[in-house]
């Protein structure tokens, strides 16, 4: 009874504030993108004089992609150093609530601390960094359906951009299909660093099962975010257009890969903001869907942050007081 009240008592408050900072930030950048909303458009928020019901259900879709990509994720990493689910879904959460308010894709430093702060399986930096270096790999050749349907039906002012897309999910493809032999490109090869570098890379992320079952999860994400999008453009009375969603959401995800910005955000409603508006919507509307669409993916973030931590922590609870019983 001893040992267990010490463990208790050990559960210092510096050490929870440290464990709750994620969650903090998430918190910020929900009330940034409410600031943000009440600064650029005449209404109050952005989800004012929405049908609640497909907000709601937008809300919910955006929430499931982020459990597919937790799910995604923890496949890519090595079956002796996979952390559990609440963990990935704690980290992805942060991280996509974060990069809201965060520059230069600091967002990536929130995914790390989240998983490495959280009980469990003791994770390496090496072990994350190639992870999350084969999360983009397959995200991208998971995105290819989806970039190809949007080509398909767009019209020609965004074929120039979406082929780039479409061409860097190609490039993906080859990577994953070289995997280590990657590393022997004479471009490559030039560095002894850089070849090492691409030959983990290439081996972390070549085509297993569980790399095949992670590209799966990730086309649900993509699925169920494309579904949320398309939900709240019907929502706000843009009509039911999954034409516009599947555009909206290649061309986001293609200035996401931009490594230096000035913040989440800013990127995020700009890139929206601007293909609704070259699609035909009157720009009040655009920037309001394109700030409603953040509100609710930060406000889902946030949720799938809490609900991570949450089962993080009793997950790690349950087996100290199994340590403390057995030991006892």
């Amino acid at each position: 009874m001893s040992t267990l009240f010490r463990t208790s008592a050990s559960w210092s408050w510096p050490r929870f504030l440290q464990r709750s900072l994620p969650t903090v930030m998430c918190a910020i950048g929900l009330v940034i993108a409410v600031l943000v909303a009440r600064r650029l458009t005449s209404t109050s928020w952005p989800l004012q004089g929405a049908q609640i019901e497909l907000a709601l259900g937008a809300g919910a879709a955006y929430l499931a992609s982020f459990v597919f990509r937790a799910l995604g994720w923890r496949l890519l990493f090595p079956a002796t150093a996979r952390p559990d689910r609440s963990r990935c879904l704690a980290a992805c959460g942060a991280a996509a609530a974060s990069g809201v308010i965060l520059p230069f894709r600091l967002d990536y430093v929130v995914k790390i601390t989240t998983l490495r702060r959280l009980g469990g399986v003791t994770v390496g930096l090496e072990a994350i960094a190639l992870s999350i270096i084969s999360l983009g790999l397959v995200d991208a050749v998971a995105m290819l359906p989806l970039a190809v349907a949007a080509i398909a039906t767009s019209g020609a002012i965004f074929r120039a951009p979406l082929i780039v897309v479409l061409l860097f999910c190609v490039g993906c493809i080859g990577v994953l299909a070289l995997g280590p032999k990657v590393a022997g490109l004479p471009l490559l090869a030039r560095s002894r660093r850089l070849e090492g570098i691409c030959h983990r890379v290439g081996g972390s992320a070549v085509h297993t099962r569980s790399t095949l079952a992670a590209g799966g999860f990730l086309v649900g994400c993509w699925l169920t975010r494309a579904f949320g999008n398309t939900l709240l453009l019907w929502a706000l009375g843009l009509g039911f257009s999954p034409t516009f969603a599947l555009v909206i959401l290649c061309m986001a995800a293609a200035a996401s890969i931009l490594p230096i910005t000035s913040g989440g955000a800013i990127v995020g409603v700009a890139a929206t903001s601007g293909v609704l508006l070259a699609l035909g919507v009157p720009t009040r509307e655009a920037v309001n869907f394109s700030l409603a669409s953040g509100l609710l993916l930060t406000s889902s973030a946030l949720v799938a942050a809490g609900i991570g931590i949450c089962g993080s922590l009793f997950f790690a609870f349950n087996r100290r007081r199994v340590v403390s019983v057995s030991s006892a």
